[in-house]
């Protein structure tokens, strides 16, 4: 097993991936692409929310859409959370979201130090952490720094067992391969 997950995490460290491709497929919008394993689907929603915008949603399962609008005293407000309402047994959730808020830096923001296609990132592992709400496991949350003030790329990984270790392989895998088209 040591040997299985050598590769995978050596990918990662050395910013490269390669894979067999019939096992991965790609995906492309105009802010990023990267390659996910075959059986993971993606789901995309627009929403018009502050502070943040949903590009991908990849899982090994149905997803829905997120956000939840609702009117009250003539008000419209948007709620969003996760995609889906529980993980399957050895599921995975990625999500990859835009963000900003005024005077944020990923420096002071939790995590290891690492770099994702050469752009400043920060890693943390929390178990189970924010997934909780959806019967995770481990919670996997990447920043990565942009070009723009106060702005950041956030992917969120939920990973359910069995094999925690296998799953966050992927995911490390998803984000070497991963290109930045646009700031």
């Amino acid at each position: 097993m040591v040997a299985a997950l050598a590769a995978p995490l050596a990918a990662w460290a050395s910013g490269s991936f390669r894979s067999n491709s019939s096992s991965f497929v790609s995906f492309r919008n105009e802010f990023v692409t990267f390659r996910y394993p075959a059986p993971w689907a993606t789901s995309v929603w627009q929403e018009q929310v502050p502070h943040f915008q949903p590009m991908v949603y990849l899982s090994t399962q149905a997803t829905h859409d997120p956000c939840r609008t609702s009117v009250s005293a003539g008000a419209t407000s948007i709620t969003c959370g996760f995609p889906l309402a529980k993980l399957d047994r050895g599921g995975v959730l990625v999500t990859w979201e835009n963000k900003g808020f005024p005077g944020t830096s990923i420096a002071r923001l939790p995590g290891a130090s690492t770099r994702v296609d050469g752009r400043n990132a920060k890693v943390s592992v929390a178990r189970p952490g924010a997934c909780r709400g959806v019967g995770a496991d481990e919670t996997m949350t990447v920043v990565i720094a942009r070009p723009l003030p106060s702005n950041w790329t956030q992917v969120s990984a939920c990973l359910r067992g069995p094999d925690l270790a296998a799953r966050e392989a992927q995911v490390r895998s998803l984000l070497a391969s991963a290109r930045f088209l646009t700031p």
